[in-house]
């Protein structure tokens, strides 16, 4: 991989003014080019997000880069003004994961003023033509292999009566959750349309299952509702949880309920994201399936963007078809997601390097 042109031009300016005999601001010495600066907004501080903000530091640093690393703790205002202290502390290029990829048209449009490029990562910022590339995986495969990892939990294929679930779906103001829903139902509705499955409570709307800011909490509540109301008189077979920390606040309803304990099985249930909690759950049995995105990879397909576009170079994308933000339809790598189950958790996750073996006992 090259290096950026513009770290060369600046090298450069410095090189010829040494061999000139140049001097410093009252030193004499030659003045040392500056480091170009590449601001990396993450929308939350958790173990994944701040895991995936050391991957591209790390990778960025290698590469002669410094680098501004924010946390907007889920806020979207805070991550605005994040990303405009980022334009005025001169940042060369922006690498994004949004809080609402809806709220940035205006603080993307002064980047885009000032010529920053800016790299949308794993979640899609709409509603502007402003942002130059996406890195991100396959959402609608998550969502097809969670309705798939549904299915065989459920073992619907022998199944004696009808099988009864219900559904959740990720943030409405996340790009990426109406693709894991979307994707899973269409898995499910034949299912669902044939009787084979009941959703209990009969939602199946996304807007009806959608749970703001993916917050456990906030889906422990509604799972804690929905069995004091239409799931009280019947057994739950399964649960389509579309990421791990809403899968453990489920979880944690469906336990105060006396699933998981003798006769009372836990219903089936997915998740996302493969976070060492849920892993570990995976394992003991408690939930069926996560899915595993290699962030690792996905830091390097942003840091590849990044360094090609300062370098006057067109990314590499893989998708230039599916990710219309509402204003254009933005290039995008895409990487594969890997459904993860106790059957191949070990293979997957300890045998790759992503966790030790350590790390999950």
């Amino acid at each position: 991989m090259r290096s950026s042109s513009l770290r060369y031009a600046v090298a450069g300016v410095a090189l010829a003014c040494s061999l000139a005999g140049c001097s410093g601001s009252g030193s004499g010495a030659a003045a040392e080019a500056p480091a170009v600066t590449v601001g990396v907004a993450m929308p939350q501080g958790d173990s994944r997000w701040a895991s995936d903000a050391d991957n591209m530091v790390k990778q960025l640093t290698a590469l002669g880069y410094k680098t501004e690393v924010t946390n907007a703790d889920k806020a979207p205002a805070t991550q605005v003004t994040q990303i405009q202290a980022m334009i005025d502390h001169g940042d060369k290029a922006l690498i994004v994961g949004s809080v609402d990829g809806g709220a940035l048209k205006d603080v993307l449009a002064k980047a885009a003023a000032k010529k920053i490029p800016v790299i949308a990562y794993d979640r899609l910022i709409t509603g502007t033509s402003d942002v130059d590339y996406y890195a991100t995986f396959d959402n609608a495969k998550v969502g097809v292999l969670q309705g798939q990892a549904l299915l065989d939990g459920l073992n619907v294929a022998k199944a004696t009566r009808p099988l009864n679930i219900e559904v959740f779906a990720g943030d409405p103001k996340d790009n990426n959750a109406g693709f894991f829903f979307d994707g899973a139902m269409s898995v499910l509705k034949p299912y669902i349309a044939s009787g084979k499955i009941k959703v209990v409570s009969g939602e199946t709307e996304f807007a009806k299952v959608a749970t703001p800011n993916w917050d456990g909490k906030t889906a422990q509540a509604r799972m804690e509702k929905l069995l004091a109301g239409p799931d009280a008189g019947v057994t739950l077979d399964g649960v389509l949880a579309p990421n791990d920390g809403l899968a453990r606040g489920i979880l944690a309803a469906l336990g105060e309920k006396g699933y998981g304990a003798a006769g009372k099985p836990w219903p089936a249930i997915t998740g996302q994201d493969s976070e060492l909690e849920s892993v570990k759950l995976v394992a003991s049995g408690e939930q069926t399936e996560t899915i595993f995105k290699d962030t690792r990879e996905l830091a390097k397909v942003a840091v590849q963007m990044t360094n090609a576009v300062l370098d006057g170079d067109t990314a590499r994308v893989n998708d230039t078809k599916q990710y219309n933000n509402g204003v254009k339809v933005v290039p995008t790598f895409l990487l594969q997601p890997v459904s993860v189950t106790k059957a191949n958790y070990q293979g997957v996750l300890v045998d790759s390097g992503y966790y030790k073996s350590s790390d999950l006992s």
